[in-house]
């Protein structure tokens, strides 16, 4: 019987053809796109969850400042990893991390490797966390102060094999002896790394010889570490970090600004401490989208399954004339839909593994397609289960209803319910298509916003890196870089001026309230530094380069104005210990992701603490330039590798994830039109085939090819018309909610939504339009043969 079942559905499709090859095609596309995005949406889902204490780990971080300037930070003091174990009874162990700046270049025999991604770490990162060892010894993962363990893929690349405990690699300071290798950090991990060095070397590197007495257990000045805690159960969350707050306001009673927060390692990916989203918006996002996709694949299915319905009206009544019941005409019809899933689903399969490179790229992400993985099945079979119910039950149900008399007398017609519902259908279809389009232009539009907007400075051909040793030759590297063609001026700071890190609580002035606190933004920079970037000074002076600049301030116009300083020139200005004055105030400029208003911020003149180079130089002799900057590196890094980037690429990279958002909307609002326009494509199709006669008819008596065409295409046109209609106003919600996350927004122009609409209009009336013209010009005496 089941054999029987799957042989007729197998020559129903071939004697169909045409419309199996729709269903098909927007089936397999729908799946495999549909499958990507949810195989994404999983993945960031993920982060961490490979830990199987994960649920009992928590992230320490603070909120601190007060007023408008208030913040979270996620670097935490030192010493209260130390007091939390001692003093609070949930925190069962805690694990710290730093990034590490002081060591980077290393040697093994003639090999030189600049590493950027390594980080300080206590030994019980490994006992905490699942984080696989290789080779070493987890529980003491560290021998001594110079250990290092190196990720598996580091081990290869410096010695080419993982099997290297005692090798030795020499970075320009110290030696380091291998000590473990672990397995590549998982792609869904919040803490990654290529080298991992024992958070004891750091504190030596710090805390020796200090002469102000402080030490890694009582330096509650320096915000500089990741903590994590895992707890037992207890007391509530809140009543811990309450308790974590007296203790630090025990061993530092002046920050009264500062709160504690703990997070569920969980929640780190996709939120904030605090409890905001961060990333989770665009996995709901996408999520829904994949649904979309999803549902217009199956309203495909759907729509051409009982538009043709007509057409099997007396192959169904002969069946049950016969004796079929409606169980096994159920049962045919699910077959029917079961082999084509199949079909389409190798197919989508297919389509997967050719696009997954692409996916990736486009998307940042490393996914696989292995099929010995659990968490691909869940995806797969969730998917493909959901779709193939969603599109299959109604049809069957609907073709397996006719009644047999009325069948072959030709009574049966599809009635105003079905015919509603398919109408409904297409509505759902352009409804989505026009959305995906208005928030593919919405994004587009914002990011160009974002790109013309006025930063208060110029970014345009700089190029920027790390001095190293050429710091201490700065002044004539300087004079030897602007004396080469290219080249038109040079400057330094410490910071990016794209992405300025470095930020303080610790400032007074004239006044300041009691508990008040304002969290500022600080860069050093010497008198070049303003007007090689064309920033405006509004009021007073610039540095001058005189050793009494070390006491000279200039702030920009929103720490002037939430300080409420009035007339700030001369008046007296503290930061950190360093009492000075005020003596310009440049106009704000944006040293931060538009996402976020422009913060307090302060230029302080430390030579000492300048690393950072900047290089102008003209579009056309840019490559000149780079040549020379690498000439003058090379005199005084000679071992080093020299690397640069142009202010413009880290200006781009503030913006990588909306860039990819839009990208990926781009790409589908485009599957969500193809897949709308197959379907649409079936339904013309069909229409002009049961009317076939009708047209003949109009042909006959006199009908134009425009009127036949306008006959047909109508009342596909009111459809779209109305999906129009409904989209827009969910278009404008979903963006205006989409834009609340920049500080800097444009006004969504109402043009947006009325192209969106045309396009899907014009897309529609395109794939309408063919079969239209096809059907009206059908030579009428082979329609009306047959009457």
């Amino acid at each position: 019987m089941i054999a029987n079942y799957f042989k007729i559905a197998w020559r129903n499709l071939l004697n169909n053809s045409f419309y199996s090859l729709l269903n098909c095609l927007g089936l397999s596309i729908g799946l495999a796109v549909g499958i990507l995005i949810l195989l994404w949406v999983q993945d960031e889902l993920s982060f961490d969850s490979f830990n199987k204490q994960s649920n009992s780990i928590y992230k320490l971080e603070n909120r601190v400042g007060t007023g408008a300037s208030q913040q979270i930070w996620t670097g935490t003091v030192a010493p209260i990893a130390g007091f939390a174990k001692r003093e609070v009874p949930e925190v069962k162990d805690a694990a710290r991390m730093t990034y590490n700046g002081a060591y980077t270049l290393f040697r093994y025999k003639d090999k030189v490797f600049n590493e950027e991604n390594t980080f300080f770490a206590d030994p019980t990162l490994f006992t905490m966390f699942d984080y696989q060892l290789i080779h070493g010894n987890k529980s003491k993962p560290f021998l001594d102060n110079h250990s290092v363990i190196l990720t598996e893929t580091t081990a290869r690349r410096y010695f080419g094999s993982t099997d290297v405990l005692g090798k030795a690699i020499t970075s320009d300071r110290a030696t380091f002896t291998v000590s473990g290798v672990m397995a590549d950090f998982p792609e869904n991990s919040s803490i990654k790394g290529d080298m991992v060095f024992p958070i004891s070397l750091r504190f030596q590197d710090v805390y020796t010889g200090r002469k102000d007495g402080k030490t890694k257990d009582n330096d509650f000045t320096e915000f500089d570490y990741t903590t994590y805690f895992l707890l037992q159960p207890g007391r509530p969350l809140v009543e811990i970090a309450t308790t974590l707050r007296n203790i630090h306001l025990r061993n530092k009673p002046d920050d009264t600004d500062l709160t504690y927060l703990l997070q569920a390692l969980p929640n780190v990916h996709l939120y904030k401490s605090d409890g905001t989203e961060q990333g989770i918006e665009t996995v709901r996002m996408f999520t829904i989208i994949a649904l979309l996709i999803l549902i217009i694949a199956c309203i495909n299915y759907v729509n051409l399954s009982t538009a043709r319905s007509l057409l099997r009206s007396k192959e169904v009544s002969m069946r049950k004339i016969v004796g079929a019941a409606r169980i096994q005409l159920f049962i045919q019809f699910l077959v029917e839909t079961i082999l084509l899933f199949s079909i389409a689903t190798l197919l989508a399969v297919i389509v997967m593994y050719v696009l997954m490179p692409f996916f990736n790229q486009i998307s940042g992400k490393r996914l696989v397609l292995d099929f010995t993985k659990p968490h691909i099945w869940q995806v797969l079979g969730a998917t493909i289960a959901g779709t193939l119910v969603a599109s299959s039950i109604y049809p069957a149900m609907l073709l397996s209803s006719f009644e047999p008399l009325k069948s072959l007398k030709g009574k049966v017609s599809s009635g105003l319910n079905e015919a509603m519902f398919r109408k409904t259908l297409v509505v759902i279809q352009f409804t989505v298509s026009v959305i995906l389009i208005a928030g593919t232009l919405i994004i587009s539009n914002q990011l160009k916003f974002i790109r013309s907007k006025s930063l208060g400075y110029d970014k345009t051909h700089v190029l920027s890196f790390y001095m190293r040793d050429l710091t201490k030759h700065y002044d004539v590297i300087k004079s030897e870089l602007l004396s080469q063609p290219g080249i038109t001026d040079v400057s330094r700071s410490n910071f990016n001026v794209v992405l300025i890190g470095g930020q303080t609580g610790s400032s007074n002035w004239d006044g300041k309230e009691p508990g008040e606190t304002m969290m500022i933004r600080f860069m050093s920079a010497d008198k070049s530094f303003i007007p090689f970037f064309k920033m405006q000074l509004k009021e007073g002076a610039n540095f001058t380069d005189a050793p009494s600049d070390s006491k000279h301030y200039i702030l920009n116009e929103t720490a002037v104005k939430t300080a409420r300083i009035t007339d700030p020139i001369g008046k007296r200005f503290k930061l950190w210990d360093i009492e000075g004055t005020i003596i310009g105030v440049v106009k704000d400029f944006h040293f931060a992701s538009m996402k976020q208003k422009i913060e307090p911020a302060v230029f302080v003149y430390d030579p000492s603490n300048m690393s950072r180079i900047y290089i102008k130089t003209t579009g056309n002799d840019a490559k000149k330039a780079i040549a020379a900057a690498e000439s003058v590196w090379k005199k005084f890094n000679a071992d080093s590798p020299f690397q640069y980037a142009f202010l413009d690429e880290a200006f781009n990279s503030l913006y990588k994830s909306e860039e990819q958002t839009g990208l990926l909307f781009n790409i589908f609002a485009s599957i969500a039109i193809l897949i709308s326009c197959l379907g649409l494509f079936g339904l013309a199709t069909y229409t002009a085939q049961i009317r076939k006669k009708e047209i003949g008819v109009r042909k006959v008596l006199g009908s134009s090819l425009a009127g036949i065409v306008q006959l047909l295409a109508k009342d596909f046109v009111k459809l779209v018309f109305i999906g129009i209609i409904i989209a827009v106003p969910i278009a404008w919600y979903a963006m205006d909610k989409w834009l609340q996350d920049f500080a800097y927004r444009m006004e969504m122009p109402w043009w947006v939504f009325g192209f969106a609409g045309l396009l899907a209009l014009a897309i529609a009336l395109l794939t309408i339009s063919f079969q239209s013209i096809k059907a009206a010009l059908m030579d009428p005496v082979k329609s009306l043969r047959s009457e």
